[in-house]
């Protein structure tokens, strides 16, 4: 145990006492995400790292342990855990740690996605014809090749138009505006997509451009082919909180027809044991009960059935052989 994690041991037994001087019988587990312990048949987890992505771990620690009470305590994103932790079997509850006093913590509503503004969407043409697919999430409209973004439509900072960037994450965008500022912006897209879907391609060689966004390559792969999840139709959706950047590796979704009826779909890759609180957040974004976790064979674990048994709503883990 690192000096790190021992000090959150000592905060977490020191928190649970004080909040429960009744609680003396604790007993310490390793969690590595932060600090965990059992009192009696309750377990309480202290999230430390990226608390706002932990509370499928937590479930997992507290699932391996027979807990019939679960509580998470985080000093950040106390409101998104309180949101995604409603009506879970055991039942969670969420503290807000404030100084040395744990609160209740209040669920953080979702924000409605806003809508496209008109002058952006107007590029969505532009994007379909040089090849990539227009999305919209959270009134922005990118461009992407096989799931991997590859431009990107903004306000201009200098004029009160709207331009279309063309690159992969805003440092390459920025690059390639400086390099060819000059070129008419649909010729160079049409080149971007052309080098970016060489190397998605199936059987194409490792490199960067098919290491990123893998869970979007899966999605896109689903609405190219709704069979693979016995669907008639699957179309991108906005996930529930927006994404921070191309690199990050976050789930993705999609609304699917299946059976004549919508249901949710999560796309992972990867091992990910916050991916069923996500289809939670997702399935309320979507106005759905019912969610396909759509993830290579490689990535699934029992511990994510469990965790999706456990869930409020219909979860379902769906591996594919196939990437």
């Amino acid at each position: 145990m690192t000096n790190r994690e021992q000090l959150l041991a000592v905060k977490l037994a020191a928190l649970v006492r004080e909040h429960d001087p009744a609680s003396t019988d604790l007993q310490p587990g390793e969690f590595g995400a932060g600090a965990a312990l059992m009192a009696g048949s309750s377990a309480w987890v202290l999230l430390d790292d990226r608390p706002e992505r932990g509370l499928g771990a937590a479930l997992a620690w507290a699932l391996r342990h027979d807990a019939k009470q679960v509580n998470i305590l985080a000093e950040q994103g106390a409101g998104v855990l309180a949101r995604r932790a409603i009506g879970w079997t055991p039942p969670v509850h969420v503290w807000q740690i404030a100084d040395r006093v744990l609160r209740s913590a209040t669920p953080e509503p979702l924000v409605p996605s806003p809508p496209l503004p008109s002058a952006h969407a107007e590029l969505e043409a532009l994007i379909r014809d040089s090849g990539a697919e227009p999305i919209v999430e959270h009134g922005v409209l990118r461009g992407e090749v096989d799931g991997l973004e590859v431009c990107r439509v903004v306000n201009d900072p200098h004029t009160d138009g709207v331009r279309l960037e063309v690159g992969v994450g805003a440092h390459d965008r920025e690059a390639f505006l400086l390099l060819h500022g000059d070129r008419p912006t649909g010729e160079a897209l049409a080149d971007v997509v052309r080098s970016v879907r060489e190397h998605r391609s199936p059987g194409a060689a490792r490199h960067p451009l098919n290491l990123l966004a893998q869970e979007r390559a899966l999605r896109a792969q689903l609405v190219a082919d709704p069979a693979l999840i016995s669907a008639s139709h699957v179309r991108p959706v906005a996930p529930p909180i927006p994404r921070a950047n191309v690199k990050d590796a976050v789930p993705c979704v999609a609304q699917a027809t299946i059976a004549s009826h919508q249901v949710t779909v999560v796309c992972s890759t990867g091992v990910d044991l916050d991916v069923v609180p996500f289809a939670v957040d997702a399935m309320a974004a979507c106005g759905t009960n019912e969610c396909l976790i759509v993830l290579p064979a490689r990535d699934a674990l029992e511990i994510q059935q469990r965790i999706a048994a456990a869930a409020p709503g219909s979860i379902a883990i769906t591996p594919l052989a196939r990437p």
